[in-house]
């Protein structure tokens, strides 16, 4: 389980300047249960296109690379 954490945080890393350009961040909480738990920050705790950022962007970018993984939430 920790190999897995180590590359979901990597994949955040690689997302993160994507998020901090529009003013926005993200930071990992956990793994539990194969469901990645982040929290967006900045601009996009707020945006009207989190959910779409946040399935289409954060989540397909991180099933991509571990297919294992069930799902992205975001935690408010």
């Amino acid at each position: 389980m920790k190999k897995i954490e180590e590359k979901v945080i990597k994949i955040i890393d690689e997302i993160r300047p994507f998020l901090m350009s529009d003013g926005g961040n993200i930071e990992f909480i956990k793994l539990e249960d194969n469901i990645v738990y982040i929290k967006l920050l900045g601009t996009c705790s707020g945006c009207q296109m989190v959910n779409i950022t946040l399935k289409e962007v954060i989540e397909t970018a991180i099933k991509n690379e571990i297919p294992e993984i069930k799902e992205v939430k975001n935690i408010s």
